[in-house]
């Protein structure tokens, strides 16, 4: 039975992250798919102090711990992953074990740019260096012009995102069975 957790660093509602994220859940095809809620309170060593780590952090680090791998769609937020995203990473550093070590995980973005968050995959790659994951180098999945790239139904229009993404979990789906 394979568990996929999907993070897509985006709030919003009506978010294109997110549906890149179910989308590549859709063609990943698992067993079982969870939707992480990361809308975490801003780190504060202060609050960790006083209150410790919210139950919110402490569910999403037994989902990924839990999870056969990992997919994380990031939005482009000037130049960078969203803070969002940054936040619970932030979070999720203070707990131990970490559930990231040797974890698959596969990366993406959506974004209205035409680069499609190019620089933000950078920067997440980079932010997740110090928890030591098994990151997929590609195929890239950067998906530009995002609000033109999905029909009414979240599903990806263009013949080459599709394949690019399908191709993109094929291989997630082969780390898994590493």
């Amino acid at each position: 039975m394979t568990t996929l957790l999907g993070i897509s660093g985006a709030l919003r509602k009506d978010s294109r992250n997110t549906a890149l994220v179910k989308e590549a859940a859709r063609l990943f095809a698992p067993d079982e798919f969870i939707l992480a809620d990361i809308d975490f309170p801003l780190y504060n060593g202060d609050v960790e102090d006083a209150e410790g780590v919210p139950g919110a952090v402490q569910r999403l680090h037994a989902q990924i711990k839990d999870a056969d791998a990992v997919i994380i769609s990031t939005p482009e937020y000037n130049k960078n992953l969203s803070g969002v995203l940054k936040n619970a990473l932030d979070w999720l550093s203070r707990i131990r074990p970490q559930p990231w070590a040797k974890k698959p995980v596969a990366i993406m973005s959506a974004a209205d740019g035409r680069a499609g968050g190019e620089r933000a995959q950078y920067s997440l790659r980079h932010a997740m260096t110090p928890f030591n994951p098994r990151i997929l180098q590609g195929p890239e999945v950067m998906i530009a012009n995002a609000g033109e790239a999905f029909d009414e139904n979240g599903h990806l229009t263009n013949e080459v995102s599709i394949r690019t993404l399908t191709r993109l979990m094929d291989a997630l789906k082969a780390e898994t069975e590493r």
